[in-house]
């Protein structure tokens, strides 16, 4: 499992709400066997969009992320209640 559609998607929407989309990195690390983290970086002045109020955008940009990685038939393993997905720990 690779995580290329996360990459793909999560590139996409981060690259359409900064200001310098050239400095957009996304880096995606297989974390286990049905899992992964997507790294997000950004120009400085871009960070706060990123994160939005509250997070409420990082928080969009993660449950978009977790639709993606079930396409890709990530994160399907048990879930213990209260815990988020590995797959939508974004690291900015």
């Amino acid at each position: 499992m690779s995580g290329e559609i996360v990459e793909k998607v999560v590139s996409y929407v981060v690259s359409n709400i900064v200001d310098n989309p050239d400095e957009v990195e996304i880096e995606v690390v297989e974390d286990g066997d049905d899992a992964v983290v997507a790294e997000v970086r950004t120009a400085k002045s871009d960070m706060g969009r990123v994160i939005g109020r509250r997070g409420r955008v990082a928080k969009a940009i993660r449950t978009v992320a977790r639709a993606a990685g079930d396409e890709e038939g990530l994160g399907r393993g048990p879930r213990r209640p209260g815990r988020v997905s590995r797959l939508t720990r974004a690291r900015w």
